[in-house]
């Protein structure tokens, strides 16, 4: 089966409602308007502008990305094995997602700083947070659980949209501190701010377009469209394509092939090097899909069919770079049972390192709210020990 062929719709379910479905992803592929340099099938194409960012890549770090994209995905899928057996509270899956996240998290320099939502495993995963870390908050044991200054990956952020304005206060500090258009490499520095469509629709979003286009702040924010806000389609949401709509705002919007680790590689580190030479900010739509559910207490079956998830199946992201790593003679088999082999390691260490996650101590949840003593925090506190205290005695 071709990319652009529709896989059969399950029973009882219209061939022709399937084929309206992704009649506008056939249409958006292959668009003068969609950055693709490696085809669903592991083609490498040539694009006119950003070709060029990806020139020096060696095979070396050709794999690296096959790799990142494999170990975060199995990460991905051993912390939704955990939530189903009760071990975390709740997770949200990166499942399709890989290729936007790896490509992005690795074209990011070391001063650069990310703020990530609640998604963004694969992009901890190239800024060197420890996996573990990450679950942390998902399991209820602490409020996210590491230094964001350690590895400039900001925390968590559930509350949809806010992680924006967060980045472009953040760029326009760095404006402040001179670290913009210096000319030197290792001190100017650029902002990139995740979100998926559906917070496309917040105002926090919006007011952050309003702000960095003002201040021609060093900020690149980048769109996860991965077609579904929960259950509301990305077209019921916006009558123009995501990226165009930068345009009302000032600055200059692209939409990249989500599942072309190269393609977003090129266009997040075109963005950021125009944001760290001072010509301000840019949004990034990543064209991708969500596989599997928003969160794992969403059932994605009851609004959209089968047939459209198994279309989607056909684009692959990891499978496409494998393919070109295969064709094109890259890596071998070895490489490629190597890191099948790492990544049940790091699913062993995952699962073994989570369970043996201390509980914290209950009083312990009204530490490092306020940077000073707070009357409310006070009450709260001496409330709770003295509810706590009234079961002392008791089994």
């Amino acid at each position: 089966m071709s990319d652009k062929e529709v896989a059969m719709p399950p029973e009882g379910v219209d061939a022709a409602a399937v084929a309206a479905l992704v009649a506008p992803v056939a249409e958006i592929i292959g668009g003068a308007e969609f950055v693709q340099l490696l085809t669903p099938e592991g083609e490498r194409v040539d694009h006119p502008e950003y070709s060029q960012y990806v020139a020096d890549l060696s095979d070396e770090d050709l794999r690296g990305f096959y790799r990142d994209q494999v170990l975060i995905r199995r990460f991905d899928a051993e912390a939704t094995a955990l939530q189903r057996q009760g071990e975390l509270g709740l997770w949200a899956s990166l499942l399709g997602q890989e290729a936007a996240q790896v490509g992005s998290g690795r074209a990011l320099r070391p001063q650069d700083y990310a703020f990530p939502t609640y998604r963004e495993h694969g992009v901890a995963w190239c800024r060197g947070v420890n996996p573990l870390n990450l679950l942390g908050m998902f399991r209820g044991v602490n409020h996210g659980g590491w230094d964001p200054n350690e590895n400039n990956f900001h925390l968590y952020t559930v509350v949809i949209g806010a992680q924006t304005l967060h980045a472009v206060g953040y760029a326009m500090g760095i404006q402040h501190d001179h670290a913009v258009g210096t000319g030197d490499p290792d001190r100017d520095t650029a902002v990139i701010a995740y979100f998926g469509d559906g917070a496309s629709a917040q105002g926090d979003v919006n007011e952050s377009f309003v702000y960095a286009a003002s201040t021609n702040a060093p900020v690149v924010f980048f769109c996860q469209n991965n077609q579904w806000a929960i259950s509301q389609p990305v077209e019921r949401q916006s009558r123009i394509p995501i990226y165009q709509r930068a345009r009302g705002f000032g600055f200059p919007g692209v939409r990249v092939d989500g599942n072309d680790v190269l393609a977003v590689y090129a266009v997040t580190k075109a963005a950021l090097n125009s944001a760290r030479s001072g010509q301000g900010p840019m949004l990034i739509e990543a064209f991708t899909y969500r596989m599997g559910a928003h969160t794992t207490s969403d059932d994605p079956t009851k609004y959209r069919i089968s047939a459209e998830v198994e279309v989607w199946k056909l684009r692959d992201p990891i499978a496409r770079l494998k393919a070109y790593l295969t064709s094109s003679l890259k890596a071998d088999p070895a490489f490629f049972d190597d890191v099948e082999t790492e990544a049940d390691a790091l699913a062993g260490r995952v699962r073994a390192g989570c369970l043996a996650m201390p509980d914290p101590e209950p009083m312990s949840m009204f530490d490092n709210i306020y940077v000073e003593q707070h009357p409310l925090i006070d009450a709260e506190r001496a409330g709770f020990a003295a509810y706590s205290a009234s079961f002392e005695g008791e089994h």
